[in-house]
């Protein structure tokens, strides 16, 4: 098995706040919030990590969505790292480890043995 990381953007809709924020009522007001890491572990396959991470943690709704918008190996991420050993073990703290076999349930940080 490899394992894939998969990276999400966030978006929060400020129109919904204090208006509808519907895009018909001209309420809408997106703006990126960031996103977040997925080490996802047990899939042989990127596409099937891609698909699980959408499943189990993107969001859709009137006020946030979430969704992926990166995915590399293992090996990509951890090549990718800033040099800046504090902010590359600041990702590295930051990382949600999920797994099929384990569903929704999320651990923050790169797991040591790896």
């Amino acid at each position: 098995m490899q394992n894939f990381v998969i990276t999400t953007q966030f978006l929060e809709n400020y129109g919904a706040h204090c208006e509808s924020g519907k895009f018909a009522d001209g309420n809408a007001y997106w703006k990126m919030k960031g996103g977040s890491d997925y080490l996802v572990q047990d899939l042989d396959r990127v596409q099937d990590a891609v698909a699980f991470v959408m499943a189990a943690f993107s969001e859709n709704g009137l006020g946030a969505k979430e969704f992926p918008v990166e995915w590399q190996t293992e090996a990509e991420w951890i090549a990718k790292l800033p040099d800046d050993a504090d902010y590359r073990d600041f990702l590295k703290e930051q990382v949600l480890v999920v797994s099929p076999k384990r569903g929704a349930k999320t651990t923050r940080g790169y797991p040591q043995d790896f």
